[in-house]
């Protein structure tokens, strides 16, 4: 049995715009909210990996999850500058970093209350092993005073960290002498200090750090890298590759965030498909004597289903492309979340990207599938006498 031609479906979705407006906008909603949400997690995600790079690795205490629950001393850190795969500068340097790293309340401009902002206090190798870093406007901050870089979303985002300010934090008053830029990263919404000064200003042993920071030969050279710390009785620490490490950091948020979206685009999902369905029951109830006079001409229930499905996915995709459009203007738009791992605001940007825009497509389709198997099936279940005699 040959199926109904394809034009007739296309054409009476057109004919039929203003009964099938309700479903294309509840499914172009549902898709909007869930390519919108989807798009938040994958930022933020995408902004703690960028903060990372394949050639560096961060060494913490052994067991340590996050650099706010280690602890490195200094002698270890000697030991780790020698490790083999450590790459070293112009002059013959290790390019390693021992940071520290704490949190401080600042004033959220957007908020307009207190939060908590990362502060890392950095060496003077910091701009070359942190080599997506740049200044920006200003400079780097010179050795043994208080001054401090921002980033430049934490510029943005808190009250008195513009260059030139002296914002005052852990019963100190600051310089910020430089704005810097990583590209995006979580480094944008850091604020950079001496690390001996910050040591000094929250009361922490000078030669305690929270990590260290290697910049290595290569990517591939982190596996002797770390084989070397293993194996040397000095040290009770681990090392990972950047990457990886905030990778981990980004997991527990952008988790939360797409099981938030996925719940809050089921519950509108129904309300859609309980549109897509009403409007196909319409049509069906509307078109009678038209489906009557499809099988009248020989076309089987199974033809009669397909063209009915047919409709309805061309609906729900109508929807859903409309519904992309809709969410594709918040693409790179900044906004803030709290990093579960270190109890201090990130800024992050939405990343609509295709392959969330091909999920948002494809949910739409699954809404406009359910929605109008049940009206396909009693379209090909109708009676065809009794409605050929209502013509």
């Amino acid at each position: 049995m040959s199926p109904i031609p394809l034009i007739y479906n296309v054409r009476s979705v057109r004919a039929r715009w203003r009964g099938n407006l309700v479903a294309v906008l509840g499914i172009a909603g549902v898709v909007a909210v869930f390519v919108a949400m989807l798009s938040m997690a994958r930022g933020f995600q995408l902004t703690l990996v960028d903060s990372g790079s394949p050639s560096n690795a961060i060494v913490m205490r052994g067991g340590a999850t996050t650099e706010m629950e280690s602890v490195v001393t200094r002698e270890q850190i000697q030991v780790i500058a020698g490790a083999p795969g450590v790459a070293h500068d112009e002059e013959g340097h290790p390019l390693v970093s021992g940071e520290v790293f704490v949190v401080a309340a600042f004033h959220h401009r957007a908020s307009d209350s207190d939060a908590l902002a990362p502060v890392r206090g950095v060496s003077e190798q910091a701009l070359k092993v942190h080599r997506g870093v740049r200044i920006v406007s200003g400079r780097f901050l010179r050795p043994g005073l208080a001054e401090l870089v921002a980033g430049k979303s934490a510029s943005t985002m808190y009250s008195g960290f513009g260059l030139g300010d002296t914002p005052s934090f852990g019963g100190r008053t600051w310089r910020v002498v430089g704005i810097m830029d990583s590209g995006g990263s979580a480094f944008d919404s850091e604020v950079w200090a001496d690390q001996p000064v910050l040591s000094q200003t929250y009361k922490r042993p000078e030669d305690l750090f929270s990590s260290v920071t290697v910049r290595l030969t290569s990517p591939a050279a982190l596996g002797d890298f770390k084989r070397a710390l293993a194996s040397d009785p000095r040290l009770t620490v681990q090392a990972d590759r950047e990457t990886d490490y905030y990778a981990k950091q980004s997991r527990a948020v952008s988790t939360m965030i797409r099981v938030l979206g996925f719940l809050v685009a089921s519950v509108m999902g129904i309300g859609a498909v309980f549109g897509a369905f009403n409007t196909m029951y319409s049509s069906v109830a509307a078109r009678a004597r038209e489906i009557a006079t499809l099988r009248a001409l020989g076309f089987g229930g199974a033809s009669v289903v397909l063209s009915w499905m047919v409709e309805a996915l061309f609906i729900a995709l109508i929807g859903g492309l409309l519904g992309c459009i809709v969410v594709l203007p918040v693409n790179g738009l900044t906004t803030s979340t709290l990093n579960w791992q270190s109890f201090s605001q990130i800024a992050f940007a939405f990343r609509v990207t295709p392959d969330l825009l091909g999920k948002g497509l494809l949910f739409a389709l699954v809404m406009g599938f359910v929605g109008g198997l049940l009206p396909a099936l009693r379209a090909a279940r109708m009676p065809v006498a009794s409605a050929l005699r209502e013509l």
